[in-house]
C-alpha cells in the first residue's frame, strides 16, 4: 500500500480520497491541519488514526509515503519543498505553485531527491483525453485550438456582498486564471507545446484577482484561443481544427464525450468509458509511477507543468495580476 498523508480538509479533499479509496494501493495514512480539531473531525471520516497540526513533524513520519497537497495555492511551494526534502512523493493540487520561480524550486528538490512531483491537473489523465491525444492526426493539420471553460463560483455571490473569500484574494494566489483557465492550457501545452507568443486580457476584480479572461496562443502554423470565468457559465464545448476535420470535446475540464466531425458531414464518435471518478486517474498515474521506479509523469510532466505556469505568469503580467508570492522574483 501507498501510505498517503493529506493536506487540506476541504471539499477537494473529500473528493480525492472518495476517488482514490478506489485504488487497491491507496491508504490514508494521516491527515494534517491548522487545527487539532478539524483535523481529528476530518480523520475520523475515514477512519485515519495519525492526525498532524505541524508540517515538518507530518514530512518526518515514518507512517506515510507520499502526500496530497490541496491547501491554498500560496502555501503550495513551501509545503511540498518540506516534504520532498524528507524523501515523501508529493502529489499537488492544481495549480502546482504560485509562479514558475516556485515550481522550479520545488522540481529541484524532487530531482535532487529522487522522488515523484506530479501536478494534480486531473483532465489531461482521464481516458477520453487519451482518446484526444491519440485521434488528434485525424482532424489533418491543425489550425486552430479552442476552449472554454467558464464555470460561475458560489463564492462570487459573498463577493458581490462584501465578503471576499479565499477563492478570490491574491494572498492566496487565487483567480480565475489559477483556478478555471490552466484547465484550458495544460491539454494545448501536452498536444502542441509551448506556443510562441502569449497575449492576454482579462476582467480584473477589486480584489486584485482575475474574474475572467481570454488568451490568444501564437504557434508557427496555427492559434489557440483559451476562454475562461468564475464569474459567468458558459455550455460552449471545446475543438481542435484541422484541415481535414474538428475534433469536439464537450468538456475540457473533464472530457465525456470526443467526437470527430469530418468535412463530408460524417461522425465519429471516439468516446470511452469512464468507470471511475475523474480524480482516480491521477492517483492511478501517480502510484503507477512510484512502484515503477520513475520521478516523473510523461503527460503530467514537470516540463509541461513548468511551462504551463510560465505562460500563466506571463498572462498575469499583462494582465496585472500580482501576487505576494511573485516579490523577490
Amino acid at each position: 500500500m501507498i501510505r498517503f498523508g493529506v493536506i487540506g480538509t476541504n471539499w477537494i479533499t473529500n473528493k480525492f480520497i472518495e476517488a482514490a479509496k478506489e485504488h487497491p494501493r491507496f491508504s490514508i495514512g494521516a491527515v494534517y491541519s491548522r487545527t487539532e480539531e478539524r483535523a481529528r473531525e476530518f480523520a475520523n471520516q475515514y477512519g485515519t488514526e495519525m492526525i498532524f497540526t505541524d508540517i515538518k513533524s507530518m514530512a518526518m513520519s515514518d507512517e506515510i509515503d507520499a502526500v496530497y497537497i490541496a491547501s491554498p495555492n500560496s502555501l503550495h511551494a513551501q509545503q511540498a519543498i518540506t516534504f520532498l526534502e524528507h524523501g515523501k512523493h508529493v502529489l499537488c493540487e492544481k495549480p502546482i505553485a504560485s509562479n514558475a520561480h516556485e515550481l522550479r524550486q520545488m522540481i529541484s528538490a524532487a530531482q535532487k531527491h529522487e522522488v515523484v512531483l506530479m501536478e494534480a491537473m486531473k483532465n489531461t489523465l482521464v481516458p477520453n483525453f487519451k482518446v484526444v491525444f491519440d485521434h488528434v492526426h485525424k482532424v489533418g493539420k491543425v489550425r486552430r485550438y479552442f476552449a472554454s471553460y467558464s464555470q460561475y463560483s458560489s463564492r462570487y455571490d459573498a463577493y458581490k456582498e462584501g465578503t471576499i473569500l479565499n477563492a478570490f484574494k491574491p494572498e492566496f494566489s487565487n483567480g480565475a486564471l489559477m483556478d478555471i483557465g490552466i484547465y484550458c492550457l495544460y491539454p494545448i501545452i501536452v498536444l502542441f507545446g509551448k506556443p510562441e507568443k502569449v497575449q492576454a486580457t482579462g476582467v480584473m476584480l477589486d480584489s486584485g484577482v482575475d474574474g475572467a479572461g481570454s488568451i490568444l496562443l501564437t504557434y508557427k502554423d496555427m492559434d489557440a484561443i483559451v476562454t475562461y470565468s468564475k464569474i459567468t457559465d458558459s455550455s460552449i464545448p471545446s475543438e481542435i481544427q484541422g484541415e481535414d476535420a474538428n475534433l469536439i470535446i464537450d468538456k475540457i475540464n473533464v472530457p465525456e464525450k470526443v467526437e470527430v466531425h469530418y468535412r463530408n458531414g460524417s461522425i465519429e464518435e471516439l468516446t470511452q468509458p469512464q468507470s471511475k471518478q475523474p480524480m482516480y486517474y491521477e492517483v492511478e498515474e501517480f502510484i503507477h509511477l512510484i512502484e515503477s521506479g520513475q520521478t516523473e509523469s510523461k503527460i503530467n510532466s514537470l516540463t509541461h507543468s513548468l511551462q504551463v505556469m510560465e505562460i500563466i505568469d506571463e498572462c498575469r503580467r499583462q494582465i496585472g495580476v500580482h501576487y505576494p508570492a511573485d516579490e523577490g522574483m
